[in-house]
């Protein structure tokens, strides 16, 4: 295992702890503890990740309750044997998605991200895969992730310009661009070509 890898692991459940603890724990220094915990652990990942620690601490100490996973929905769309994909404002190309809204389904997350992403309405027909991200994505981030792929299909629907990708165009599997592999991987994008040739057969793969 990656060295650093492993100290990630460590940081990651020193925080969970101090999380949870921060959460139900009722001793006044006991609380105390938890937070300093939390504030070491922040410390530990700025260092590890050369980033600052404000910046850590807003996406690693951010949250309350018991810690889990954050959800990301991506939508795998089709067009004569053609994949959809929407180019970032970096120039790197991904499936329409992100992180999953409070107020919403998966499913309605992915409809509202192909919409304003890609411009296109869409109905989703399938669960291609249900991903653990740290197995399949670099850089590991501070918080856990789970990846949820959903086959769709367009009813309709035109780009828009908006805050989030500049453009999309249908790629082969075969001349595919420069990915955003922190969001989806020539992997994943294959894997998403496989639950599309199979249709119904496709079972839904899972970590």
């Amino acid at each position: 295992m990656d060295k650093n890898k492993k100290w990630i692991d460590y940081i990651i459940e020193l925080q969970s702890l101090a999380q949870a603890g921060l959460t139900y724990g009722k001793d006044v220094y006991d609380q105390e503890r938890y937070e300093r915990i939390r504030q070491l652990s922040a410390m530990m990942m700025a260092d590890i990740s050369n980033k600052p620690v404000e910046q850590v601490e807003g996406l690693f100490c951010n949250e309350v309750g018991y810690q889990t996973p954050k959800i990301d929905t991506r939508a795998a769309i089709f067009k004569e044997d053609k994949i959809l994909l929407v180019q970032e404002k970096n120039g790197t190309w991904s499936l329409p998605g992100g992180w999953c809204d409070v107020n919403v389904s998966v499913m309605e997350n992915t409809i509202k991200e192909v919409k304003e992403e890609a411009g296109l309405d869409v109905v989703v027909k399938n669960v291609i895969a249900i991903q653990d991200r740290e197995k399949h994505n670099q850089p590991i981030y501070a918080y856990k992730v789970c990846k949820i792929f959903m086959l769709c299909e367009v009813e309709g629907g035109v780009f828009k310009e908006n805050s989030e990708t500049i453009g999309f165009d249908y790629f082969t599997k075969d001349n595919l661009p420069i990915l955003a592999t922190e969001k989806n991987n020539e992997e994943q994008i294959q894997m998403c070509f496989d639950a599309y040739k199979a249709g119904e057969k496709w079972k839904t793969y899972f970590d």
